[in-house]
């Protein structure tokens, strides 16, 4: 298996509109009670940087640090972590979680939300993880599970959208349904059972303005982003078959009974 995929997303503006939503509350809710003043933090796919802030402002004066492979984006994260206030506490290197550049027990907390389910071999990237964590500190992961995305109403152009986005997906090496391997992957890495604890969270639009802000990014996404560059290239969809897609995104966002529910695996692990 090669250690790094494609990553599917890519950088689009739509893409960065969904990732910059991201916070340390929505986004690592399980994680912040083990949180606390003085710890150093690795963020590990930080990329633009939203929940790296939040993760320094909750440890300060605790220093964090966001690896990020696609140099393009650290911009933004610093420029988050300047609004935030922590531009001092917080610094942004370039670098893979396949081969992370820092010495054996680095930090206290390890985490990384949303990139197992983008690299070639998550496991590797567990044991890489778990080798800068300190003894006594935590790995932290969570990922969301495509196949496991579920809402009403039921709209074939979104069966097929979540079908598209799967085949495209293992295309690129990843795994879109991370969220239910996550204990498995992290017990081949060399957790133990007594050092993980695994749960599950939810992300869910249903709002008017949910609706369209999620429905209105994944419709520019789904014609507009390297997933729908990478279905065409790859013979996996036609243009006309995106748009299509798209417009199933608009007619859920449109519904005033729209739902979407995003489950999403969690691992907390003891080092």
């Amino acid at each position: 298996m090669s250690e790094t995929a494609t990553y599917t997303h890519g950088h689009h503006a739509s893409v960065m509109r969904s990732h910059t939503w991201r916070t340390a509350t929505n986004s690592c809710g399980y994680l912040l009670p083990h949180l606390r003043s003085g710890l150093t933090v690795l963020d590990v796919g930080c990329g633009p940087g939203t929940i790296t802030a939040d993760l320094a402002a909750l440890v300060a004066p605790g220093e964090v640090v966001g690896v990020e492979r696609a140099e393009s984006v650290l911009d933004q994260a610093r420029y988050h972590a300047a609004e935030k206030g922590v531009a001092d506490r917080v610094r942004f290197v370039v670098g893979d979680v396949h081969a992370l550049d820092f010495p054996d027990d680095s930090f206290d907390v390890v985490h990384a939300h949303q990139v197992l389910q983008h690299v070639g071999d998550p496991v590797g990237a567990l044991r890489e993880m778990r080798r800068v964590c300190r003894p006594g500190g935590v790995v932290a992961v969570r990922d969301s599970d495509y196949s496991a995305f579920f809402w009403s109403p039921q709209l074939p152009a979104l069966d097929e959208w979540v079908s598209l986005y799967c085949r495209v997906a293992r295309a690129n090496g990843g795994e879109p349904d991370a969220g239910r391997h996550l204990k498995s992957w992290a017990r081949q890495a060399g957790f133990t059972e007594e050092q993980i604890t695994a749960t599950a969270s939810m992300w869910c639009y249903n709002t008017p303005a949910e609706r369209e802000w999620w429905g209105g990014l994944w419709a520019e996404r789904a014609t507009k982003s390297d997933f729908a560059r990478v279905a065409v290239e790859g013979g996996l969809a036609t243009p006309d078959e995106l748009e299509r897609l798209a417009e199933g995104w608009l007619e859920w966002a449109r519904d005033r009974d729209g739902w979407l529910g995003i489950p999403h695996g969690e691992l907390l692990c003891r080092v």
